[in-house]
């Protein structure tokens, strides 16, 4: 399906020995968020994308968090990869490009996003501790590696300030959000075109 035609949807189930996770995503979405992972902070992050990047998303995890969230964390950067490749369909009429930078009190983080078809994760992240709640840091770059590897996307994401991890994490997933927005929404001067020289966005 392409950007010109409505609803842009995917239904995606995953399960593993590890995992089992659920998710329907509606890209023209409301930012209308259903978010139950077992781990609170992640929960947190994929509200705020859900809403920022103007998604509608059901997600449900089941995780091994008895061993420790990687798992659960990584496989649900999987499995929404796989729904936003999965909703995106051709490409046809999509911007293609995306790019947000966006403040969180004294954390400022910069995304670009190219739906190209080649997956690329540029991480230039730090946190001043190793974790957010109950949550590993380590695990957002984690996350983010996981959803460009199956979505098929170029994304880099800087942070340029901040101190504060949790800041510093919501910025990230909130510029992600915005330029995943700007890059997935139909470009009204080339309707239904492949944004493209080589006429396809399959890497």
């Amino acid at each position: 399906m392409d950007a010109t035609s409505a609803p842009r949807r995917a239904e995606i189930a995953r399960r593993t020995s590890e995992t089992d996770i659920r998710a329907t995503l509606v890209l023209d979405g409301q930012g209308q968020a259903e978010i139950a992972t077992g781990v609170g902070f992640l929960d947190h992050m994929l509200v705020a994308l859900t809403r920022h990047g103007l998604l509608d998303l059901a997600l449900q995890a089941d995780g091994d968090l008895h061993i420790d969230f990687h798992h659960t964390t990584e496989d649900c950067g999987i499995v929404l990869g796989q729904a936003i490749r999965q909703a995106l369909g051709d490409k046809r009429g999509i911007r293609r490009f995306g790019h947000a930078l966006v403040p969180m009190d004294e954390a400022l983080a910069e995304c670009a996003i190219d739906i190209s078809g080649r997956p690329y994760l540029a991480w230039s992240v730090t946190f001043a501790r190793d974790k957010v709640g109950a949550m590993d840091t380590e695990l957002f770059e984690e996350f983010f590696r996981a959803l460009v590897m199956n979505a098929g996307l170029t994304v880099h994401i800087t942070q340029k300030a901040g101190t504060n991890a949790h800041h510093v994490a919501e910025a990230c997933f909130k510029a992600f959000a915005r330029a995943l927005r700007m890059a997935v929404e139909t470009d009204p001067r080339a309707p239904g075109a492949i944004p493209s020289t080589k006429g396809s966005l399959e890497g």
